[in-house]
């Protein structure tokens, strides 16, 4: 079975995994997008994002950017709480039926955390569906339709199922890799079979 890949757009560790993912695992994983909000709820954990914790966390995922190569992290106003929205995740499960799920998803991404642009603002996921050729009125139709809501839904009840916690989680077998620095670790785990 290939590896499965976990994440959520709020997640600016997510951003820096997806950025490396398909580099770093020596087998393209399947992208997942899952809602770390109801995660959350389901498993009462607060994270790092809303604790105190929060601006050590920026400057390591800035940091981690630079080492990376990538552009200069640009925060969206009010992150995480006041720009969290299941549109971009309901948009990426539309995004499968054409094939496009991992160029949406990188271009969502990048809407948010290389450009600061909220994701609560539709006209910002419609900007990243269009940059992967994916028509902003079917994306706008699709995310409303109940086949996408329940996709997205039992997506995420199948993660918390299987064990996942936090975001980014990679899957390997029955192993689970959360953080964008177990990355290393999940490909080792692929190689050893």
């Amino acid at each position: 079975m290939r590896p499965t890949f976990y994440y959520d757009f709020s997640s600016p560790y997510s951003y820096l995994a997806a950025e490396r993912i398909n580099a770093v695992l020596p087998e393209p994983p399947l992208w997942q997008p899952i809602s770390f909000g109801f995660l959350l709820q389901r498993t009462g954990r607060t994270p790092w994002s809303l604790g105190e914790g929060r601006e050590a966390g920026m400057r390591d995922v800035e940091a981690r950017a630079a080492q990376r190569g990538l552009p200069e992290v640009r925060w969206p106003e009010g992150w995480p709480a006041e720009s969290y929205s299941l549109a971009p995740l309901r948009a990426a499960v539309f995004a499968v039926q054409s094939g496009r799920l991992e160029a949406f998803s990188l271009a969502a991404f990048r809407q948010a955390f290389a450009a600061g642009r909220r994701l609560d603002n539709i006209d910002n996921v419609v900007l990243a569906a269009a940059a992967c050729e994916l028509h902003p009125r079917a994306v706008l139709k699709g995310i409303e339709t109940t086949s996408v809501k329940q996709g997205l839904r039992e997506a995420t009840n199948a993660a918390i199922e299987r064990g996942v916690v936090g975001i980014p989680t990679v899957e390997v077998g029955e192993r689970l890799f959360w953080g964008d620095d177990r990355l290393e670790d999940a490909a080792e785990a692929i190689a050893g079979g």
